[in-house]
């Protein structure tokens, strides 16, 4: 029988998102707005005024005409518990993902905890509910059963892997807070569809409340973003954080 000590089991309560490749720039949304005008000269407007490209870009996100934030590529690396992965590949609009494979590879085990930080009581009813610090007693509790849990399911994986079953087979007993990774691909119009429902902020003209987990990897997403493109960050978060 496996013991624990045979196993280095990590645990984590952050996130890791970084930006591996990109083609995106404010100019991307002028060139395709005013190709509609210009034709091929769109191309020669870049050079102009960039007042009057803020201006555009604030119009185009003001009154929704959203085709030319599509014209960039982000590709973000991104590793975090799976449950937030299930959450995440609900964008499906303007986002490809490819994520890592238990089928394929053994599973690390690596898991998350949450760290005192995360809120832990629910108050109130779906739709309605707020999140509440927790006492240190139930910080205490879940952290020491969430660790107890994976220990075990981790333990009965690895053993049933030592025993010939195959690895599509003994990922069935691991967990939800088990950490993946993947990479995913978008364009601004999908990111900031993204940001609009799985962000919390003060300048959005719509609330949203997502899950604490999945709001740290759009935070760091956003930060990213917002230096690759800050005309049309800015004018994201001036319309109320809303997609166009």
């Amino acid at each position: 029988m496996i013991s624990d000590d045979d196993i280095k089991i990590e645990f984590r309560s952050d996130v890791t998102v970084e930006l591996v490749k990109h083609s995106a720039a404010d100019s991307d949304v002028l060139f395709a707005a005013r190709v509609s005008t210009l034709g091929e000269q769109s191309l020669d407007e870049l050079k102009k005024d960039p007042e009057r490209s803020r201006g555009l870009i604030n119009y185009l996100m003001r009154d929704r005409h959203g085709s030319p934030f599509e014209h960039n590529s982000m590709t973000f690396f991104i590793s975090a518990p799976i449950f937030v992965f299930r959450e995440f590949m609900r964008h499906r609009v303007g986002w490809s993902y490819n994520e890592e494979s238990g089928r394929y590879r053994e599973l690390q085990p690596v898991f998350y905890v949450p760290d005192a930080s995360r809120k832990l009581v629910q108050e109130g009813r779906p739709g309605k509910y707020r999140f509440v610090e927790g006492t240190p007693e139930q910080h205490k509790l879940a952290t020491e059963a969430m660790q107890d849990s994976y220990r075990q399911a981790y333990r009965t994986y690895r053993e049933m892997l030592d025993a010939g079953v195959a690895r599509e087979v003994a990922r069935s007993v691991l967990p939800v807070g088990l950490f993946s990774s993947m990479y995913a691909t978008c364009n601004a119009r999908s990111l900031m569809h993204f940001l609009g429902l799985r962000t919390q902020h003060e300048l959005a003209k719509v609330p949203s409340f997502p899950q604490r987990e999945i709001e740290m990897v759009g935070e760091k997403m956003e930060a990213a973003w917002a230096e690759l493109m800050p005309l049309t960050y800015a004018a994201f978060n001036a319309n109320g954080r809303v997609a166009p």
